[in-house]
């Protein structure tokens, strides 16, 4: 067992300090996010971007993708304030509405109508009338595990995996991913930009043998040690 692990076993929920540390990285998040998708922007341009300033030299597609992730963020922390997010189909849709929203997606907040593929991968998602099984498939998996982290590591592959939209997949399951953490009241997962290569890799092997076990390791290795070591503190916010 890594140090990592050991220390991730011993944390202790807080769900305040969850969210407080997830709001102040947005910017950091949007930065990896749309970098992860090949747009290639700077984390200056990506604050200026989300400022409400227009960026010259960047397609405003791309910077429709900034804007939308972190709307996207500030709903994920407006249901966990409430006590509303849950991993479900009508979440996943209210996610997907707005970080999907005026891109590449055919359609937004919806079920893709039609079939897709993956590029680099023999793996074929699942048949559009297939879907809404396929989703509650997912939720039961997602469910039976027992460990917050796996939950969370489950609902992305799987959604990731069965590619439920026309596009915008891996974000709005990395969202659901971070929901399920946040709600929890622990720290998200964010990965870094400097490791698409090693995540690109990682998820094509996945995509052919559904096998979560070497993801689920890399996703875990995502987490930030300082920010693991405010929660064994138990710190008190507020």
């Amino acid at each position: 067992m890594t140090a990592l692990t050991d220390n991730m076993w011993n944390m202790k929920p807080n769900i305040p300090l969850a969210k407080q540390l997830a709001k102040r990285d947005v910017p950091a998040l949007v930065y990896d996010a749309v970098n992860l998708e090949g747009v290639a922007m700077t984390l200056p341009e990506v604050q200026t971007i989300l400022d409400g300033i227009t960026v010259g030299g960047h397609r405003i597609s791309d910077q429709n993708m900034a804007i939308n992730q972190a709307r996207a963020w500030a709903l994920i922390f407006g249901l966990v304030d409430q006590g509303e997010f849950q991993f479900n189909k009508e979440t996943a849709l209210k996610i997907h509405n707005i970080a999907g929203k005026e891109e590449e997606a055919l359609e937004w907040g919806k079920f893709r109508s039609g079939y897709v593929s993956i590029t680099g991968s023999e793996h074929e998602p699942p048949a559009p009338d297939e879907l809404d099984d396929k989703w509650l498939e997912v939720e039961s998996q997602v469910n039976s595990e027992s460990d917050v982290y796996d939950q969370a590591i489950t609902a992305f592959l799987q959604m990731a995996r069965a590619q439920f939209f026309w596009d915008v997949n891996k974000r709005t399951g990395r969202f659901m991913m971070n929901g399920i953490l946040l709600a929890n009241g622990f720290p998200i997962i964010n990965v870094q930009a400097k490791r698409q290569q090693e995540f690109n890799t990682l998820m094509l092997d996945f995509y052919s043998s559904n096998d979560m076990t070497h993801m689920n390791k890399f996703l875990r290795s995502c987490l930030d040690e300082k920010i693991i070591r405010n929660f064994k503190l138990d710190l008190k916010i507020g």
